[in-house]
């Protein structure tokens, strides 16, 4: 119990002093060769779902242009467009934020 307070007050005196911990990062190889090959498959996974959102509004588009129906695919277009744009970067962000 008072090594516990011991490790609390010294954690508090660090932050204190205006020192930043700096984590040392010892995980496993495995551990982080499974976890980056999950990412890199959901990275895949949400380009192609972002392709087939992009192909499927067009079709969409292009039948209700057809039919001469008026043009309220733009907003849909535009999700689809902006969910692309967060799938493309957040690899990038997670990277720069964690290394």
């Amino acid at each position: 119990m008072i090594q516990a307070l011991a490790v609390k007050a010294h954690t508090y005196l660090i932050l204190a002093d205006g020192g930043v911990p700096q984590p040392s990062r010892n995980a496993p190889p495995k551990l982080t060769d499974k976890v980056n090959t999950v990412l890199g498959l959901l990275a895949w996974v949400g380009t192609a779902a972002g392709v087939a959102g992009v192909l499927i509004t067009g079709a969409m588009m292009a039948v209700s242009m057809r039919r001469g129906e008026g043009s309220e695919h733009m907003g849909r277009l535009g999700m689809v467009l902006g969910g692309c744009v967060l799938v493309a970067t957040a690899g990038p962000v997670v990277q720069f934020v964690f290394t």
